[in-house]
């Protein structure tokens, strides 16, 4: 993606269903747990590298013994410090203490982050400072083994300050407002009404104290807790939770908006935001891996017995389909294919861009994420050629020579890796004409390759704010003397603000509503914002299921080819020598290419929760006023 955007955020949950003593015979360490655990939050880097994060939890430990381990981080590159920090005390309790080298059952007992429920997180930071405390995973204290609660999330919730005045109506003191904080008091608060309940009948039962407690682990019915906690939850999550005695679950939203897959055997039961990092960590087909079931969660108990569970009735399925476009690891099959079809089916309208002179054009892709969907726009590149050839052989009637036929089928596409990242450029200057300077030279290009004949078609997954375009790809393609740039996205117009978990919160930095502003001011309609602007302010104080999206009003006077033309002159500009096209796929397209992930609200601003409507009406509303403070 030509423009930097945020996401959050990556989970991953292992759960040994073995003794320790079992890997260490059958793979060699008591570690085993650890190791993967590294491996499967370094496969998901992708999804978060603000910071990261680790919890264990060790089963069945005696009393004065410590049975919860965290540890979290905000360097640099935090997987890697998380990890060394763990290495580093382990290969220090093994120096000191030879005994424990062979010894699973003391290195269980006095080595820290070797348990049998471990719980990683890796994260980008959108909502609140990027300190370390904000670095999941969270950690809700209590002397009472099981009211000991570890959560992390990939999420947001856009009904904060509703799940926070819910927490101050039950008499809690929140410490913070931040969602992250609201939704584990809010587990917690009914974990701790049920340990309560279950103790107090243990009691008439007649068992002592000491009894309880192992009676209170088994009892427990965490999918009751959820139901109770989540029942009010407004947003996208995949939502993974570890008790202290070794219950465990990971809870998805009823839209299925983020992603969550999880796979079982007999030793472990695993779960993470992307299907081929549990295929490539653990050697496991694609088909062996599931996808957990919107408003559903996975929970183990501490016995190991592990059962899906429905916590929420399901919506309308709309899982995000920026994470088959841009933010999912393209190596997943199913991504893989879907873009490249999203690359085959622009190719209609490239191909009358260019007037179907392919002799003349050259294609390439922005590095990295388009690389795939430039792969399915070259074959289809490829097979319009294959047509013009045999039709021109056909045409020859058996009488073209060889040397003729030669140089038909000797036609193919012109590819060329065109534009280059450069390595991280600090924009240390603040100054506005230094800054743009910088950021103009964020890529490089190849000289020599292009004629000032030719059409130069280079492929995006997403144009967000096209900043990147405007001031670096397109100024840097345009030195190559193209007669035409063209610049295709594999994904539609974004128009309208994410508020479940990616960094879009402010409207006016898109691409797509400027262009529909300046639209307003051509056609003398700019009226137009104000009366949106007027609806959304009636809108501030009324229930969120009866919120309308008047943004949808900036957009309807105009067709999606207005709009892409609009863009495309915004982003050529009077210094442009050559004619600058934006190619936008359309929305349809994307459902054809991602039929299981139709979560187009960023594209058509259709929000699968009633609290998308009211922040995108806010952020509207911040936008009217010159307020800079983000919807959610």
């Amino acid at each position: 993606m030509s423009d930097a955007l945020k996401h959050e955020c990556g989970i991953a949950l292992i759960r040994l269903l073995k003794p320790l003593e079992y890997y260490k015979e059958k793979y060699g360490s008591a570690f085993y747990g650890v190791n993967k655990m590294y491996l499967m939050m370094e496969k998901q880097h992708n999804r978060g590298q603000d910071g990261a994060g680790f919890a264990s939890i060790k089963l069945d430990v005696k009393p004065g013994e410590r049975y919860i381990s965290r540890v979290r981080s905000i360097a640099q590159q935090p997987i890697q410090d998380i990890f060394a920090q763990i290495n580093e005390r382990i290969n220090d309790e093994l120096t000191r203490n030879p005994e424990y080298q062979n010894n699973v059952e003391l290195q269980k007992s006095k080595i820290p982050y070797i348990g049998e429920v471990l719980l990683g997180h890796v994260r980008y930071g959108t909502y609140g400072k990027n300190s370390v405390e904000s670095v999941h995973p969270f950690l809700r204290q209590n002397n009472w083994m099981h009211r000991n609660l570890i959560v992390a999330g990939n999420f947001n919730m856009t009904n904060v300050n509703e799940l926070f005045d819910n927490l101050i109506e039950i008499g809690q003191h929140p410490k913070e407002k931040a969602d992250t904080i609201t939704v584990m008091e809010k587990i917690g608060h009914f974990l701790d009404d049920a340990v309560s309940k279950i103790y107090k009948d243990l009691k008439k039962e007649g068992y002592n104290k000491n009894e309880c407690s192992p009676l209170i682990a088994e009892r427990l019915k965490v999918s009751k807790i959820l139901k109770r906690a989540a029942k009010n939850w407004d947003g996208g999550y995949a939502m993974a939770g570890l008790l202290g005695h070794g219950d465990s679950f990971v809870l998805r939203d009823p839209s299925g908006i983020r992603p969550t897959y999880y796979y079982k055997d007999d030793e472990i039961v695993v779960v993470a935001s992307e299907r081929p990092v549990i295929q490539t960590v653990f050697n496991v087909p694609f088909e062996d891996v599931k996808e957990l079931e919107p408003g559903h969660a996975i929970i183990t108990k501490k016995s190991g017995e592990t059962k899906i569970k429905k916590i929420l009735e399901p919506l309308e399925r709309k899982a995000c389909s920026f994470e088959r476009v841009y933010f999912s690891r393209g190596s997943d099959a199913e991504i893989y294919q879907e873009r490249k079809m999203l690359g085959r089916l622009l190719m209609p309208k490239v191909l009358e861009a260019i007037n179907n002179d392919t002799k003349n054009s050259v294609f390439s892709y922005i590095p990295n994420t388009a690389e795939t969907s430039f792969y399915g726009m070259i074959e289809t590149v490829e097979d319009h050629l294959n047509e013009k050839k045999t039709e021109s052989i056909l045409n020859g009637g058996g009488k073209l020579s060889a040397e003729t036929v030669t140089e038909i089928l000797s036609e193919r596409p012109r590819i060329e890796k065109i534009a280059i990242k450069d390595v991280k450029l600090r924009t240390f200057i603040t100054e506005d004409s230094s800054r743009d300077d910088l950021v103009a030279h964020v890529y490089d290009v190849t000289y020599g390759v292009i004629k000032p004949t030719d059409n130069l078609v280079i492929i995006d997954d997403s144009i967000v704010r096209g900043t990147t375009l405007k001031k670096s790809i397109i100024k840097m393609m345009d030195r190559l003397n193209p007669k035409k740039i063209i610049v295709v996205s594999s994904a539609p117009q974004i128009r309208y603000i994410d508020c479940y978990g990616i960094d879009m919160a402010n409207l006016e930095t898109l691409i797509a509503f400027k262009a529909a502003l300046a639209l307003l001011k051509d056609n003398n309609q700019y009226h137009i914002v104000e009366e949106v602007y007027h609806k959304c302010i009636k809108q501030v104080n009324i229930k969120d299921k009866n919120v309308v999206n008047y943004v949808k009003e900036i957009y309807a006077n105009f067709t999606d080819e207005q709009i892409s033309d609009k863009i495309s002159e915004l982003l050529g500009g009077e210094d442009i020598k050559a004619e600058v096209k934006i190619i936008f796929q359309p929305v349809e397209n994307l459902h054809k290419a991602c039929p299981k992930n139709l979560g187009d609200w960023y594209f058509t601003g259709d929000y699968p929760t009633p609290g998308g409507n009211r922040v995108v009406n806010r952020a509207f509303i911040n936008f009217y006023e010159g307020n800079n403070r983000r919807a959610y």
